[in-house]
């Protein structure tokens, strides 16, 4: 049966290629039609009066792009092979954030696959890939995507999709895939035109706000995740920016709420874990608290404040929303508390933010990290950590990151350095959505205090070639010295349950008095020394687990080398 949503409209009609058109009957807004479509057979709506064909806002393929007709694919016609996969819980996991376009030379899926040895390599359990949802153009960050239901054709297409996954759990890899429910792209968006999908007025930061009013609006986002999940057997969806999903309160559930209440059924259906993860800028916890404690009941969310605390600390830099990291207890607080910001004044804000995490919420499901698209690619340059960084900071961090109370997330390229950018990039074809594009990002940077000259032009070939890994460098110098102290870091937060106890107690830290940032760091009877000075440190002894430069002994004591860090067991 073909259907679609379309109250907007008083007549629809389905167009296939050397066919005459379909007439489709209408009940409650809802156009229905009997006609059975094979794999592979292009249609599309013709809505109205009009005679544009539009595609299906459910569209599983748009072989042609946004603008063109979808084609039918049938996810159940794939021969999966993991019969045998039980899934990955997020405790205790490494996450790795990936964009296909520019994880390889090729920017593809099938490609991808490929660099899975090093992935397991690295200690890798969790795979996130950015969206990979119909946007128009060849390349794109992803989330100016506008037919949520697909999968873009550069990166292989929907079976392309499904071969990856399938090979993800052929390896022990779970994967997690990055969803955007807050806004629509700006180039190939029809659905306003077939009902109301967008809520008028009503505005985030990307575009106009989802209509959560409307049921068919809730049931159009809640079934897309349940076919990442049930259709292409993904483990978990990281949702964007949540904070942006705007509810008026006419429904008795957030739409959060529903998600993750949805998921849990299909979780006990299938048998293996699946993981909702909420990036939300409100450092609140109601996003992971049990439900029976009024929460929302999603398993994690991105802590944002974690990278701040750590960023300020390596960089010293404290212009934005970086100020307030400038306190020397921001990193001993995310370290032990979770949020910096849980009710205190935030001046990036200029009022009170966030609430308190309860001692008893597992902290693993903070996902922390120093680096991620968003905080390397919204940087006017998109220069990562090794731009500024010394190799010896560099090595700290990723301390911090793979001894850290959460959940770690690295950003591909990240584990050895990597000296590419990552940018800003777009390929929009219509060249006055492009030059917008640059003159209001190069306007926000201005405003920000960044130099426009070093903003690259978003729609540039080059800016989206530059972004991608060079895979020459994971085993050459300084880049496969710190490759290899991450995978020495995963494999010793895998053997020492310290690393991985979700559990409040020995999560001590402080800050030490001295020339420079000191810190000790406990988890459990484990300590991570930081030392961030120009001047050597003597510490207690213990057993060194791992360290940046080896620490020489003075009698029952170590003396850590200027900028370095040990983990040090009793």
């Amino acid at each position: 049966m073909i259907e679609v949503w379309a109250p907007n409209v008083e007549r629809v009609r389905l167009r296939r290629p050397g066919h005459d058109d379909v007439e489709l009957t209408a009940t409650d807004g809802w156009w229905r039609s009997d006609l059975e479509l094979a794999d592979g057979d292009e249609y599309g709506f013709v809505l109205g009066d009009s005679d544009d064909l539009r595609p299906d806002p459910r569209s599983r393929r748009q072989p042609r792009g946004v603008h063109e007709a979808s084609a039918w694919y049938d996810p159940a016609s794939f021969a999966w092979t993991d019969d045998e996969w039980t899934g990955r819980q997020l405790a205790g996991g490494l996450i790795y954030e990936l964009h296909v376009g520019t994880f390889t030379p090729e920017g593809t899926l099938d490609a991808a696959i490929a660099k899975f040895p090093h992935l397991l390599d690295v200690g890798v359990t969790h795979i996130e890939l950015l969206p990979v949802n119909g946007f128009n153009g060849t390349h794109n960050w992803g989330y100016d995507g506008v037919l949520w239901y697909t999968v873009h054709e550069a990166y292989g297409g929907p079976e392309a999709y499904q071969r990856f996954v399938d090979a993800a759990h052929a390896a022990g890899l779970a994967v997690i895939q990055d969803v955007v429910y807050n806004h629509l792209g700006p180039s190939g968006n029809y659905l306003p035109e077939f009902g109301p999908y967008l809520r008028t007025g009503s505005r985030n930061t990307w575009g106009d706000s989802l209509n959560l009013d409307e049921q068919p609006v809730r049931d159009y986002i809640v079934e897309n995740a349940l076919m990442w999940l049930r259709d292409h057997h993904v483990d978990g969806l990281r949702l964007d920016a949540v904070h942006a999903l705007h509810e008026s309160g006419s429904h008795p559930t957030h739409i959060l709420q529903e998600l993750a209440e949805r998921a849990d059924a299909l979780s006990a259906h299938v048998g293996r874990p699946l993981t909702l993860i909420a990036e939300s800028d409100m450092n609140d916890p109601v996003m992971f608290l049990p439900r029976e404690a009024g929460g929302y009941g999603l398993a994690a969310q991105w802590s944002d404040d974690w990278h701040h605390a750590v960023h300020v600390a390596l960089t010293d830099e404290t212009v934005g929303y970086y100020e307030d990291f400038a306190d020397p207890q921001a990193l001993p607080k995310v370290w032990t508390h979770g949020f910096f910001h849980d009710g205190t004044y935030s001046s990036f804000r200029e009022r009170d933010h966030g609430k308190p995490v309860p001692d008893a919420a597992a902290s693993w499901r903070l996902v922390t990290y120093a680096q991620d698209h968003d905080q390397i690619g919204n940087r006017a340059a998109g220069d990562r950590l090794t731009a500024t960084l010394s190799p010896e900071r560099l090595a700290i961090a990723a301390v911090l990151t793979l001894t850290a109370p959460g959940t770690p997330m690295l950003f591909m390229g990240e584990e050895w350095g990597a000296s590419t950018p990552w940018q800003f990039f777009t390929s929009h074809p219509e060249p006055e959505l492009a030059e917008a594009t640059a003159k209001g990002r190069k306007a926000e940077f201005v405003k920000m205090g960044w130099d426009e000259s070093i903003v690259p032009h978003p729609n540039d070939p080059e800016t989206f070639l530059r972004s991608k890994l060079d895979w020459s460098e994971p085993t050459a110098g300084d880049h496969a010295t710190l490759l290899d102290l991450y995978r020495r870091l995963a494999q010793l937060r895998r053997e020492r349950p310290e690393l991985t106890d979700p559990g409040p107690g020995g999560r001590d830290a402080e800050v030490v008095d001295g020339p420079g940032r000191r810190y000790v760091l406990h988890r459990g009877d484990a300590r991570v020394f930081v030392n961030l000075s120009a001047e050597p440190w003597t510490v207690p002894g213990g057993d060194v687990w791992i360290a940046t430069t080896e620490p020489t002994v003075d009698g029952t004591s170590l003396v850590l080398a200027p900028e370095s860090a040990a983990v040090v067991g009793p």
